[in-house]
């Protein structure tokens, strides 16, 4: 045998090996996608279903959301008629207010003077009581705890 044919033999062997082991490859190469079909396969029937629920959800959500949406239109209408009364109220009854209290005030006050005159000219009361934590003192006694 000559070394050409040696060569030859070699690169024979070399390409067989290489081959078988592409071969091998290829094999498991074909087993993980029919795996990964499967898996595609089973996610989609189990998908397909989530997502119909989540459509669902997202339209009573948006149904749920227009119905807050109305309410609270209808809490700010109540609410600037409330503000819109309550001015009313007191622009109407504010000033005639004011001054009916400005009066009874006044007139408290010249009451109030007329009776502290009144308690200056009478003499001083003889027997004045003081109640103490539910008790009457006589006014006796009273002055000798103050004293």
């Amino acid at each position: 045998m000559t070394g050409g044919e040696v060569a030859g033999i070699l690169v024979a062997v070399f390409w067989a090996i290489l081959v078988s082991f592409l071969a091998v490859v290829l094999v498991r190469l074909a087993q993980t996608l029919r795996a990964t079909t499967r898996l595609v396969a089973d996610v989609t029937e189990k998908a397909v279903p989530l997502l119909a629920d989540a459509s669902a959800t997202v339209r009573s959500a948006q149904t749920q959301l227009d119905k807050v949406d109305a309410i609270a239109s209808d809490v700010q209408e109540v609410t600037s008629n409330a503000s819109a009364l309550a001015g009313t109220v007191a622009s109407t009854f504010g000033g005639p207010l004011v001054k009916v209290a400005a009066f009874g005030y006044g007139v408290r006050r010249a009451l109030g003077r007329d009776r502290d005159r009144d308690r200056q000219d009478a003499p001083p009361e003889a027997d004045r009581r003081t109640v103490i934590v539910g008790r009457t003192v006589p006014s006796a006694r009273r002055r000798k705890q103050k004293g």
